[in-house]
């Protein structure tokens, strides 16, 4: 029996784009998003129907997303989120710690007052969420605050490292806000933001490292 069909994320085919890399970047950022929940195998075809696409596009997509690790390929033209051991998101988390804490340092460069009132702009959305209790929300805004943060200059090559990491990341996003609460007392974002307001090298790597062990860090030992 078909599986019901997964919510994927919203992405607006561009100008220019071709159906196959609309469907990658759809598909990708439904995974980042955590859409795709862990353990639930979905597809081809199901997920062609859900794009209103033929097999072939979306067939190559995963084809990609397979090979950043982000989908493991079944025998049953089906594919699902690779499992998460206790020592694989360990070292996801250590990934994202040396990657982001860099990225977000050398966004001190171009961190000009435009540059901090968008992320600013960003950092309220994510508190609107927040106090929404809107899941999909937390998870999109806190992705677009990072990216924004992190990508600052066109020549960037740290961002699609980082959202290669993101992807094996997503699928557990949903587990880790379950008590959010209780595991992110402080605001890390806000300090991020104050960190670059006082050009604090030191200060706005603690924020980003805090950020990841206080967002995700917790999951451990549900996995352990």
């Amino acid at each position: 029996m078909e599986s019901p069909p997964l919510d994927l994320a919203l992405e607006p085919r561009l100008d220019g784009d071709t159906l196959q890399q609309w469907v990658f970047r759809r598909l990708r950022r439904s995974v980042m998003a955590g859409r795709f929940p862990p353990g639930k195998a979905v597809t081809i075809r199901g997920l062609a129907d859900e794009l209103g696409v033929s097999s072939m596009p979306v067939r190559e997509a995963l084809r990609r997303l397979v090979a950043e690790r982000a989908l493991v390929l079944l025998d049953n033209r089906r594919v699902r989120v690779p499992e998460m051991t206790a020592r694989r998101f360990e070292e996801l988390m250590m990934a994202r710690t040396l990657l982001e804490t860099e990225a977000a340092a050398r966004a001190l460069a171009v961190a000009d007052s435009a540059f901090i009132a968008r992320l600013d702009a960003l950092n309220a959305d994510s508190d609107a969420a927040v106090a929404a209790a809107d899941t999909e929300a937390m998870i999109e805004t806190n992705l677009a605050f990072h990216g924004a943060l992190y990508g600052g200059r066109a020549d960037n090559v740290l961002l699609p490292l980082i959202e290669s990491v993101w992807l094996q990341i997503g699928p557990f996003m949903r587990m880790a806000l379950a008590d959010l609460e209780t595991h992110y007392p402080v605001d890390r974002h806000a300090e991020a933001l104050a960190a670059l307001r006082a050009r604090d090298e030191a200060a706005l790597r603690r924020a980003i490292e805090a950020d990841i062990r206080d967002g995700i860090g917790h999951l451990l030992a549900q996995l352990g």
